[in-house]
């Protein structure tokens, strides 16, 4: 029995470590409150477990300096590039270590094993919102349909028609509440960001990076007279992006000189969403398309009916509000656009 105390010994307490770097990542680099929390429950959960443990036997058992590990070690183990390896690497030493309780366990205290493979399961989510996080920018090049949520277009509630959108095909949902009170703001992001979560989708904020921060968003989207971009990043966590509007080249150059990770240009129809000044049409989109290499966002009065237009002019995504939040069926609604991109 020994010998499974000393396994058990060991893997808790490279669970234990995993979780730890997994937290401070969450906390102290993303400022993340909702991967802060899922790992400290996760680490309340282990604690939980070993209180059933013969935890003295596993410290009588260990030895340490007789194990042969210490002395084996890999090139891989001695480097790391970024906080990304950082973190994956945790993780994966996470799932690695509940898996091998959960087999040992079944010797000395199985009524705890489907306890620990759910645990095991919580860890893989965990390594994706952890993740997922810090390739923020890799995977905003993915999104495809991209959604504005405003509570005065939707006919539902915000998470309703936000549900919908994501149902319909939405990659990413942004947040644009101009009247709302802060403290209003503040709950609807929460809200937003427990839903993005939930369907591994991303979240932006419309022009509140203390709000984006505050939350742990995907990223924060600025207007022309907005805070400069590199302000904006100092209250972001690593990672998080930003996306500027624009209305001509010049507008998009100067944004993507700034540091912005994406642009927004339009409007490419006539909109009702707000004013956005001359309708700047395909023509801005192609020309933006050609010259600039990161993800360029047309917007403005786009719609099922006319973004074939806009996807002849290369357009390889779009963002859309009022064709979505204001129909009567949005997860229709985005799924008819969703189905005419590339």
């Amino acid at each position: 029995m020994r010998e499974i105390y000393r396994i058990l010994d060991a893997n808790f307490n490279r669970a234990r470590e995993a979780l730890r770097v997994a937290e401070d990542c969450g906390r102290l680099a993303l400022n993340d409150p909702a991967i802060t929390a899922f790992a400290k429950n996760l680490r309340s959960d282990l604690v939980e477990v070993l209180r059933t443990m013969p935890s003295d036997q596993f410290i009588t058992s260990r030895d340490t300096p007789g194990d042969i590990g210490t002395e084996i070690t890999s090139p891989t183990e001695q480097r790391r590039d970024n906080l990304e390896d950082v973190a994956t690497a945790a993780c994966k030493r996470l799932s690695d270590a509940l898996r091998s309780i959960e087999e040992y366990v079944k010797v000395i205290e199985p009524s705890v094993t489907l306890k620990i493979e759910r645990m095991r399961y919580n860890a893989y989510t965990l390594e994706q919102r952890l993740i997922g996080r810090l390739k923020v920018g890799a995977r905003f090049a993915e999104v495809k349909l991209y959604v504005l949520i405003s509570r005065n277009f939707c006919r539902g509630s915000v998470r309703e028609v936000a549900r919908a959108a994501i149902a319909g095909g939405a990659d990413a949902i942004q947040l644009r509440e101009k009247e709302a009170s802060d403290a209003e703001r503040l709950a609807l992001t929460a809200e937003m960001r427990e839903l993005t979560d939930e369907t591994g989708k991303m979240l932006i904020v419309n022009d509140r990076p203390d709000i984006a921060a505050l939350i742990g968003a995907d990223g924060v989207h600025l207007g022309q007279f907005d805070l400069p971009i590199a302000e904006a990043r100092r209250l972001l966590r690593p990672g998080a992006i930003i996306g500027r509007s624009s209305h001509s080249i010049e507008q998009a150059k100067a944004a993507l000189n700034e540091g912005a990770d994406y642009v927004s240009v339009g409007p490419m129809f006539e909109t009702t969403t707000k004013d956005a000044g001359p309708i700047a049409g395909a023509d801005l989109l192609r020309e933006a398309s050609e010259q600039f290499e990161l993800p360029i966002v047309p917007i403005g009065g786009i719609n099922a009916e006319n973004v074939q237009q806009l996807v002849d002019a290369g357009a390889k995504r779009v963002a859309v509000c009022s064709a979505v939040c204001s129909a009567k069926d949005p997860a229709a609604a985005a799924e008819a656009i969703r189905k005419k991109l590339p």
